[in-house]
């Protein structure tokens, strides 16, 4: 059953990463950016459960991984918003200067 979860996390890393490269939405990436900590906090949780002795320290990695993962969202979110407010979109524009 574990193997399910390491992979599963694998899928999930890979899917998050590959929408933080290809979409140009803000919005977008900054969820996807949460989706890929989520990856990392269920494979994090997979390994402690693997290890023979209950190891603690992941778990509490973890839990300290989601309070920064909150605070960085909500910084994040207050730059979108000031971002939109100033320039009315939420996308990257690419500066070609010739």
């Amino acid at each position: 059953m574990t193997a399910f979860y390491l992979i599963l996390a694998g899928v999930i890393l890979a899917m998050a990463f590959h929408a933080l490269m290809t979409r140009p939405n803000l919005l977008r990436k900054l969820m996807a950016l949460n989706i890929f900590t989520s990856a990392v906090f269920l494979f994090l949780v997979t390994l402690a459960r693997m290890a023979e002795p209950l190891d603690p320290i992941p778990h509490a990695m973890v839990l300290t991984g989601i309070v920064v993962t909150v605070s960085t969202t909500a910084v994040g979110l207050a730059l979108l918003v000031r971002l939109y407010r100033r320039s009315g979109s939420l996308t990257l524009q690419s500066t070609d200067d010739d």
